[in-house]
């Protein structure tokens, strides 16, 4: 087996990949400063034959997973952001402070599609650019729609806050406080994404597909005119790309990868 870990600052998530079938056997996620030795939210490490890591939570957690895999004997592949790798050209000035998990998609990205707009839609929502030719122009960092919500609610007392908002009719003024700031935030996450979108478009006289992952993509796109492509397991396949370990992988064949004749349709609001 094979564990694929997207280690972030506040989640980590994992994957158990089949290195024989190809297949994904079991997903999960554990909090990222919580407990790994013996923790029961990751597989057994005695089943393992490899652990790829894609981790921007700094050295402290990397240590952890390391200690696990050299007490089971498992190989261990850290992915590290660079100048350049499978064809694109990190566009950071100093290339190794470009966050992994985004390296990460926009390698994915590029060997899927090729030039694209990555967008990850986490707790941070993420854009970076990477042209046909496989320059990485670089990004933008803004806060997802759930620290964009949890600061309104620190900063605010007496606006209400709830986690659990259907998000229905986004683009129409809110007739409650609850619905403004509902309204107000998807429209902040969609709009920030639009301008640099089709400011990017306008300055390169040329469209690239958008590619999305993350816990909010599937709302996300709602509010995109531009169509997108989903990919969730974006930052996995980058791992795939760097590391190759199956059959498939070795011959370039990222699970899950979007395929240019299927674009997500999109969905009308009512």
């Amino acid at each position: 087996m094979i564990l694929d870990l997207d280690i972030g600052n506040t989640l980590s998530k994992w994957r158990l990949k089949s290195l024989e079938q190809d297949k994904i056997i079991e997903r999960g996620s554990v909090w990222t400063r919580d407990r790994w030795d013996g923790s029961q939210e990751l597989p057994d490490f005695r089943d393992l034959k490899a652990i790829r890591i894609s981790n921007v939570a700094g050295k402290d957690i990397l240590r952890k997973v390391e200690r696990l895999a050299k007490r089971y004997r498992v190989k261990l592949y850290v992915a590290r952001s660079c100048e350049e790798s499978a064809g694109v050209r990190n566009g950071y000035q100093k290339p190794e402070a470009l966050g992994v998990d985004r390296w990460m998609g926009v390698l994915a990205g590029y060997h899927a599609l090729g030039g694209c707009c990555v967008i990850d839609c986490g707790s941070a929502i993420t854009m970076d650019f990477v042209l046909p030719d496989g320059q990485h122009l670089g990004g933008f960092i803004t806060p997802g729609m759930r620290l964009m919500k949890e600061s309104l609610k620190l900063g605010t007392s007496n606006v209400p806050f709830q986690q659990d908002d259907t998000y229905q009719g986004l683009t129409v003024p809110g007739t409650s406080t609850q619905e403004a700031v509902t309204h107000g935030i998807f429209l902040a996450a969609v709009g920030q994404i639009a301008l640099a979108y089709d400011q990017f478009c306008q300055s390169q006289k040329q469209k690239l597909p958008i590619i999305l992952t993350g816990g909010d993509a599937d709302l996300i796109r709602r509010g995109l005119s531009a169509n997108a492509y989903r990919w969730p397991d974006m930052v996995y396949a980058g791992l795939e790309l760097i590391f190759p370990l199956t059959a498939l992988e070795r011959q370039g064949q990222l699970y899950g990868a979007p395929v240019r004749a299927k674009i997500i349709e999109k969905v009308v609001f009512a």
